[in-house]
Formats: structure tokens, C-alpha cells, sequence
């Protein structure tokens, strides 16, 4: 029993300062405009300038071979401007019986080099990296990915500085968003690129917005569904020793609160892990910059 106490003690505090932060969030004057409904692909949708989105990214799971695990990446999202936000990726994981872990951090840009909308609309993305081996977060899945690299022991013994690129697809067509991504990762020590895909697609259940306020109008509610996995290295580009992964997603736009949204995911194949449950909560601060200033 006292084994037990001493690992899920650092669990419970690591909770606790996340449910700290989200209701430092709460206090403020919030709106609400989900900017995603995927958890791992992206869409065309920018971050609206001046605007601060607070998120925190979350996913469980109990790999073959190892403990139960939760990870939680908690997202600071601002609109620079039309055609560029940028964000802060905080990561942090409990794995039971083993101990709570800060796992590093990770700064994003994505740039819209066209700001009309098209019939297919691209998005250039680059991102830094600074993670360890313990992270779990799995905001993708490239290269030789699988289910070990969730099942192994917590440790901050490798250090993982990474740069990632996207291209990233998209498209609205009658309410309907779809949208894929090509990944591109290369540790900055010498090591080949690592590749990786996801696609998804997502609809609100009704596109006009009902005259009276309720909280459970159709409007609010968006269904979609994901599918990500990897693609093998640059000496041994394709679908050989890979995982892949598939989830539907249901998002609720709660007016004047949060957005929620959770995604039970499910391995396609032997090196995936059988499931994964992610869960999100989205707050968004229209013109933080100029409420902190006082001007609004």
C-alpha cells in the first residue's frame, strides 16, 4: 500500500495544478470559437489575430506491456496576425506506478500564404521540439512509431530536439471541412527523416444558428473522425513496422464557455496500441493582449 501511495500522490498534484490553471482561465471574460475539431490533424483555420486560445490536449491509455498512462499537453494558441499564430506546448504525463514527469515543450508557427478561401487551401507549419523520452502526448505519429515507445519506463535520460514540418491541406465544401497533413520530423542529431500522415473530417449537425440560446442547439455540436499513422523513414519510406490509428470525435461548442471534445481511438494494426481515450477543453480570450492593457 505505501508503494502505491508514493506513486499516485505526484499524479493527483500534477491534476491539481492543471484543474489550477483552467480555473485561472475561468476567471476571465472569455468567448468561445473552437479553432479544431481534430485532435492530431489541422485544418486551414487560423487563430483570429489578437486572440489567445487556452487548451489542454489530453490522452489515456494502457499499453501492451506497460503502465496506464495519462498525458496532458497544455496549449497556449495567439493570432498574430491573419496569416500566422503561433503557440506554446507545455507537456506533462502520469504513468502509474512509476511517477509524474514534466516532458518538455514545444513553439509551433503555422502561415497562411493565401488568405482567400479556395477550393483546396494550404497551411505551411513549422514547430521546435525540446522533449524527452517520457513524453506521451502523441500529438502525431511518424516514422517507426508503436506501441512500445508508450509502454517504456518513464526517464529523462534521452533528450529529443526535434523540428517538425507539416503541409497541410484543406478544404470546406457545404458545411463539410476535410483536411490532410503531410509530417516531416528530423532529430537535429544525426538521424534520417521520419514521416507521417493524417487526415480527417468534420461537419457541425446543423449550419444555421437557432433564434433562441440554448446550450444543446444542433449548432453546437460537431461530428467528425480522424486517421493518423506513420510512414517509415527517409531509407525506408512506407507502411512496413508502422501504427496507425482511427477515432470519431464529437466537439460541443458550450456558448459564453468551453468547447469540449473527446475521441476514442482505436490501433488498425499489431504495433498500435489496441485504445487510446482523448479528451480536450478549449477556452479562447477574444483581444487578450489589449484586456490585459485595459482598453476593452
Amino acid at each position: 500500500m505505501q508503494i502505491m501511495r508514493s506513486h499516485t500522490i505526484p499524479g493527483i498534484k500534477f491534476c491539481l495544478r492543471l484543474a489550477a490553471v483552467l480555473t485561472f482561465v475561468l476567471m476571465l471574460q472569455t468567448s468561445l470559437c473552437a479553432q479544431e475539431n481534430y485532435f492530431v490533424t489541422y485544418s486551414h483555420q487560423l487563430e483570429e489575430p489578437g486572440n489567445l486560445e487556452i487548451a489542454a490536449k489530453s490522452i489515456t491509455g494502457a499499453p501492451k506491456g506497460g503502465n496506464p498512462f495519462v498525458a496532458t499537453a497544455l496549449e497556449f494558441e495567439y493570432g498574430i496576425n491573419g496569416w500566422w499564430t503561433a503557440e506554446l506546448y507545455l507537456d506533462g504525463q502520469t504513468t502509474f506506478n512509476e511517477s509524474t514527469l514534466f516532458t518538455g515543450f514545444r513553439i509551433e508557427n503555422r502561415i497562411r500564404p493565401f488568405m482567400r478561401e479556395h477550393w483546396i487551401n494550404p497551411v505551411l507549419y513549422f514547430e521546435f521540439e525540446d522533449l524527452n523520452s517520457a513524453d506521451k502526448a502523441l500529438l502525431e505519429v511518424v516514422g517507426h512509431d508503436t506501441n512500445e515507445d508508450l509502454a517504456g519506463r518513464n526517464s529523462r535520460a534521452e533528450k529529443e530536439r526535434e523540428v517538425e514540418l507539416k503541409l497541410i491541406l484543406s478544404s470546406n465544401f457545404k458545411g463539410w471541412n476535410v483536411s490532410e497533413n503531410f509530417i516531416a520530423e528530423k532529430n537535429l542529431g544525426p538521424s534520417s527523416w521520419e514521416f507521417g500522415y493524417a487526415v480527417g473530417t468534420s461537419r457541425p449537425l446543423a449550419l444555421k444558428v437557432s433564434p433562441r440560446a440554448c446550450n444543446f442547439c444542433r449548432e453546437n455540436f460537431a461530428l467528425g473522425a480522424e486517421m493518423y499513422g506513420g510512414l517509415g523513414e527517409r531509407h525506408s519510406f512506407g507502411l512496413s513496422e508502422t501504427s496507425h490509428y482511427f477515432g470519431p470525435i464529437v466537439t460541443w461548442d458550450i456558448p459564453a464557455g468551453p468547447s469540449v471534445q473527446i475521441s476514442p481511438n482505436f490501433g488498425l494494426n499489431r504495433n498500435s496500441s489496441g485504445f487510446l481515450l482523448r479528451f480536450m477543453l478549449t477556452y479562447e480570450i477574444d483581444q487578450f493582449v489589449s484586456k490585459l492593457r485595459g482598453e476593452q
